[in-house]
């Protein structure tokens, strides 16, 4: 059994200290703000301008005026801020942000970030504040789909689509589990309920690392 979409984003969102600067990509990532965990406040930044940005909101709640980075309706906090991009921009890149959580196509086992284009002619590449958040932020979360519709795995030894930035990916948090970048392959952090390493060796290819407690396999493959 594999983690939904908002069971990634509540997963992630549970690795995030109270009182943490964030900014939440387009996507997945922006399910995070609909699953700060109580006890726990985050001040959720987004590039557009604003920073003390709310979950979702609902249909009574809706202002028009009020979007986030990929235009879905939210709300806002109390002591929110409204700023312009020159500004919002200078936040990220003046190492401001305590941690961002972005989506990707690939990433390698040694932390590079590949999520602005593919190969694919059909797919319209946008790198959007990208670049500036995997460099920015001091913390970078990726939250994805462990594999692409075709069955390849977004998880590799060595990118093949153009970078965003190297070196940069601390954790990621999928469907299938929660996984760390390092030298000698991925560490598997936890895995989804029903999920078991060896099966997920055989399909990835990859060297996963086992740290998880009772997993199925030991040590790298």
């Amino acid at each position: 059994m594999s983690w939904s979409r908002h069971e990634i984003a509540a997963r992630a969102a549970r690795d995030i200290p109270d009182g943490a600067y964030v900014n939440l990509g387009i996507g997945m990532p922006t399910l995070v703000a609909d699953h700060v965990p109580e006890g726990k406040q985050f001040i959720l930044h987004t590039e557009n301008g604003m920073l003390g940005m709310g979950r979702a909101a609902t249909e009574d709640e809706i202002d028009p005026d009020l979007i986030n980075a990929g235009k879905i309706h939210v709300t806002e906090e109390p002591g929110a801020a409204y700023f312009d991009h020159a500004e919002s921009f200078g936040m990220i890149r003046g190492g401001h942000l305590s941690y961002c959580v972005i989506g990707a196509y690939q990433v390698s086992q040694d932390g590079d970030l590949a999520n602005w284009r593919t190969t694919s002619p059909t797919v319209i590449p946008g790198v959007g504040g990208a670049m500036d958040l995997a460099v920015g932020a001091r913390h970078v979360f990726v939250a994805m789909d462990l594999f692409t519709r075709s069955g390849e795995c977004k998880l590799v030894k060595t990118c093949t689509y153009p970078l965003t930035a190297t070196r940069c990916v601390e954790r990621v948090y999928s469907d299938h589990g929660v996984f760390e970048p390092s030298p000698d392959g991925f560490r598997v952090v936890e895995l989804a309920e029903g999920v078991e390493i060896d099966d997920l060796r055989q399909r990835s290819g990859l060297d996963l690392i086992d740290t998880v407690p009772g997993a199925t396999g030991k040590g790298t493959s």
